[in-house]
């Protein structure tokens, strides 16, 4: 990843604000304080144009055109107090969202941006995704493969890494006992994008 002086939008890239058309509604997860329930934005981690993926994903696992939006409650993660809590194991089920746009329109998206009640924006500074070819049970950020940890392969026996994420300084995630966050699919669900049927884990 990389700061960039171009223009993201409907780029790969990390954190900033999502690109999303205008009928995907931007995920939330409803949490509960004080006896009243309300929902919750999660956090935009990351988009990644699938076009971007065509010299990479030989086996065509992922889509190659369209837009993949993924969103985590990770803000206590981040720094940030948080009503939601996701320790180690497995995460609770809407905890990590994975959309799918199937084409991207320039014309009809539109970013989509959280802001606070001063009308501050919400959101880290947008960094450029950039690619590169791994070994399938490397550590740090990846798409696809295994698990880098060999208790998760264990105990997820024959479920494939959809996304792989490090807590490394650069993307400021700083996990519980230098973990990585995992959202593992089978490999029939990625097939046919079912992409709800997902298992996050850290």
């Amino acid at each position: 990843m990389r700061k960039s002086e171009r223009i993201l939008f409907c780029a790969s890239k990390w954190w900033g604000d999502p690109d999303l058309p205008e009928n995907m509604e931007y995920p939330t997860v409803e949490v509960t304080e004080e006896g009243e329930s309300y929902d919750y934005p999660l956090t935009f981690i990351c988009q990644i144009n699938c076009e971007d993926l065509i010299p990479y994903d030989k086996e065509n696992r992922l889509p190659h055109e369209g837009m993949l939006y993924f969103f985590g409650a990770i803000d206590e993660w981040l720094g940030y107090e948080s009503p939601t809590e996701n320790s180690t194991g497995e995460w609770t089920k809407g905890h990590f969202v994975v959309k799918y746009a199937k084409a991207i329109n320039f014309e009809t998206f539109k970013s989509c941006i959280l802001v606070d009640d001063d009308d501050q924006s919400l959101t880290e500074p947008e960094m450029e995704m950039v690619f590169s070819s791994c070994d399938d049970d490397s550590a740090g950020h990846k798409l696809l493969g295994i698990p880098a940890d060999g208790n998760v392969r264990t105990d997820y026996p024959g479920m494939l890494t959809l996304i792989q994420l490090d807590g490394e300084d650069a993307v400021k995630m700083q996990f519980p006992n230098q973990g990585r966050l995992n959202v593992l699919m089978k490999e029939s669900d990625l097939k046919f994008g079912n992409w709800k049927r997902i298992k996050a884990f850290i």
